[in-house]
């Protein structure tokens, strides 16, 4: 833990790890529901689609591992038990128990509108109060509206 780096922060800082706590279940099991929908997927454009899914596996693994390094930070622990994702996260995991590839995209772009949203919310509240979680928090949701746009344009070319 950094005590320069966290007497820069002006917001309460457990509110804040608790927050990056349920960002970091949240792209735990969006990084399963990716991973296995990859495996799982069926049906028109499968290739492309499976492709996609595992890009976008990678890079929820990634956002992990900066909210992780940001919680340790801050001077927090990361959720250590993985049986915990489901119990903290903001967004629900969607077993991909339909294999259709017009499903599986579905229910993909559904945890990246939930995530879109999360992670507006823990903008607005870090903003101008801790600028180092606020970049982190900006670039991940970058990413995630990147990923809700890719998922459409592949569900659209599946009409």
């Amino acid at each position: 833990m950094s005590k320069k780096g966290t007497d820069i922060v002006k917001t309460d800082i457990k509110e804040l790890i608790a927050l990056l706590n349920k960002a970091f279940a949240d792209e735990w099991l969006a990084y399963y529901q990716y991973w296995i929908g990859a495996r799982v997927v069926k049906g028109l454009t499968q290739q492309a689609i499976t492709a996609e899914l595992n890009e976008h596996a990678a890079e929820e693994l990634e956002h992990a591992q900066k909210l992780a390094d940001r919680i340790i930070q801050l001077g927090g622990t990361p959720i250590l038990h993985p049986g915990e994702f489901g119990q903290f996260a903001n967004c629900s995991y969607m077993a991909p128990k339909d294999p259709n590839s017009k499903t599986i995209l579905e229910q993909n772009i559904k945890g990246e509108r939930c995530a879109i949203g999360v992670y507006d919310k823990i903008l607005s509240i870090v903003k101008d109060k801790d600028e180092i979680t606020y970049d982190l928090i900006l670039s991940i949701l970058k990413d995630e509206v990147e990923h809700e746009s890719d998922l459409l344009f592949l569900l659209d070319n599946l009409k």
